[in-house]
């Protein structure tokens, strides 16, 4: 169909935070979703263990709120945490509302315990909740006259008028639009494939984060990685989650020789923050391993009965038997990966970031609530609790007519990039491929300054060589309301490709001058040569364009 230029608002993201905020945007808006792969595919619908919220009255908001803030040591925004707890109960009840099938016993919603809880306080779906969740709000979405659904989309940039955003540059249907909305939510996700090791699916390349810092966006906390520690480690096979749950209904980390090692590096064992459990077995296999990035240690799942394993882990069940391996009778081998990144576009609780007109929920953002490392099952409460502010918008919905203008020379440029033949695409591709495997090595679970400043010195270098091939070139004359038909050379996958690696390369470079810059360590950001944390570091790392400074310290 052809592609309507003129929307109220526009969702770039079709994840939990992408779909919860488009369902909460008042109805009378004409709203887009765009999708740059088929609706649902993100992090959220890879979500395991759960969604945490105060529903027992055994439990408490104190609780709640104090075991979070504990877990961001020391860089939680006190007021977004508060704002998060209290918040998490009546949007418990609008997800059943809606459909999600949450676990029951006895009628009563099943809680499960995870890392760093106090209580039991994680509902779940089996261990599929990230995709009950978004199965649901994809049908309900689906269902909204006023919504509109762009799959295979591909979000370029944010459009900017005098500081003020006016909608996007997009890519659909073989074409590149500049697409006018009132207001732009970004709900895009992380950033996980910035790395060679990560629990994130392919779509997961920092794109909103990556869109807000080119359009002047404030941004804040990227060095905070928070490194997943028990994801599958098997050769040929993804680094697919084990869920957090999975230690909370009792399995224990054990070494090659069947040492329970965990509780050498924190008192409470494999229950510790997902910080510490990840360095611990970074630690570990350091003192055990000749290559820690290559190594892995054991979950044994032996102390949980196999009826509890068969009923909670069905789909780690089946991964696992995929791959080989029979989790009811042989340990897995794990190691840490990349899950997820604390930092992001900063915002306030009503989710406005430093650009007018520009909104953003979920992992790409930085709320406040997580500070230095998530507490697990905070993530999809995040998603849900600030998307939900988006039924308070107001904004004027009268139509903007901008006039088509259509791209000079496109045949010039077509000829120019057919010319050598693919050099310009397999240049990208190998971008895409050295990127990770630097960030991994030097900015992943242990990070020092020597290893960080190569690996920062090699990705300008390959910015630059990014930025000077003809599709580059291309792309960087598209300015609103320019728009046309990609040139027979350029396909979509062609042009989404480059577009993910521009974001990878920008991040990559956020998160390691962020790491450079803060001389600590501190949640999911550890340095060896800076192995405590600091007091004067207890401050926010702030971007903004080249700018780069500290918040006031944090109370």
């Amino acid at each position: 169909m052809p592609l309507p230029t003129n929307f109220d608002v526009i969702v770039v993201g079709a994840g939990a935070a992408g779909l919860y905020s488009a369902l909460c945007l008042p109805a009378s808006l004409r709203v887009a979703i765009v999708s740059k792969a088929s609706l649902p595919l993100s992090a959220s619908d890879w979500a395991q263990g759960g969604i945490a919220a105060v529903v027992d009255p055994q439990d408490s908001v104190d609780l709640h709120i104090a075991d979070t803030l504990k877990a961001g040591a020391g860089l939680c925004d006190r007021a977004a945490v508060e704002f998060l707890v209290t918040h998490a109960a009546a949007c418990i009840d609008s997800l059943v509302e809606f459909g999600v099938g949450f676990d029951r016993v006895d009628e009563k919603l099943a809680l499960t315990l995870e890392a760093a809880h106090s209580r039991p306080r994680v509902l779940h779906a089996a261990d599929t909740t990230g995709r009950a969740l978004v199965s649901t709000l994809a049908d309900r979405v689906l269902a909204q006259s006023n919504i509109t659904v762009l799959t295979q989309a591909f979000a370029l940039d944010l459009w900017l008028e005098s500081g003020t955003c006016r909608g996007i540059s997009l890519v659909y249907q073989g074409e590149i639009n500049w697409v006018t909305a009132t207001a732009v939510v970004l709900a895009t996700g992380g950033g996980g494939q910035v790395y060679a090791q990560t629990t994130n699916p392919e779509v997961s390349t920092g794109d909103g984060v990556a869109m807000a810092h080119r359009a002047g966006g404030l941004l804040r906390d990227l060095e905070f990685v928070q490194f997943h520690p028990t994801a599958l480690t098997k050769a040929g096979a993804p680094r697919f989650l084990i869920s957090e749950a999975v230690r909370g209904e009792g399995a224990h980390l054990v070494d090659d020789t069947g040492y329970r090692f965990a509780f050498d590096y924190h008192p409470a064992g494999e229950l510790a923050p997902r910080d510490v459990v990840s360095q611990a077995i970074f630690s570990h296999l350091l003192k055990h391993s000749p290559d820690p990035n290559q190594g892995c240690v054991w979950l044994d799942l032996s102390p949980i009965p196999e009826a509890k394993i068969r009923h909670r882990f069905p789909n780690i069940i089946q991964v696992c038997q995929h791959w080989g391996i029979d989790i009811l009778h042989e340990l897995i081998p794990v190691a840490p990966a990349a899950h997820y990144w604390m930092g992001g576009v900063q915002t306030d609780l009503m989710t406005q970031t430093s650009i007018p007109g520009v909104y953003a929920v979920g992992e790409t953002t930085s709320t406040g609530v997580h500070g230095a490392n998530r507490l697990a099952s905070n993530s999809l409460l995040e998603c849900v609790v600030f998307g939900a502010q988006l039924s308070n918008i107001s904004i004027d919905s009268a139509p903007i007519n901008i006039p088509s203008i259509e791209i000079p020379n496109l045949e010039l440029w077509g000829e120019k990039l057919a010319q050598p033949n693919g050099s310009w695409r397999d240049r990208v591709q190998q971008i895409r491929e050295e990127l990770p495997r630097l960030m991994w090595q030097a900015a992943g679970v242990c990070r020092d300054r020597a290893s960080l400043q190569l690996a920062l010195d090699r990705v300008n270098t390959l910015q630059r060589e990014f930025n000077n091939l003809p599709i580059s070139q291309l792309i960087t004359q598209i300015i609103p309301p320019q728009s046309g038909t990609l040139p027979s050379e350029i396909s979509e996958v062609d042009l989404q490709t480059w577009g993910e690696t521009r974001n990878l390369l920008a991040i990559g470079i956020l998160i390691l001058t962020s790491a450079l810059m803060r001389t600590e360590s501190r949640g999911g950001h550890s340095r060896t040569d800076f192995p405590t944390i600091d007091p004067d570091w207890q401050v926010h790392t702030i971007v903004q364009k080249d700018r780069w400074f500290k918040s006031d310290a944090i109370d």
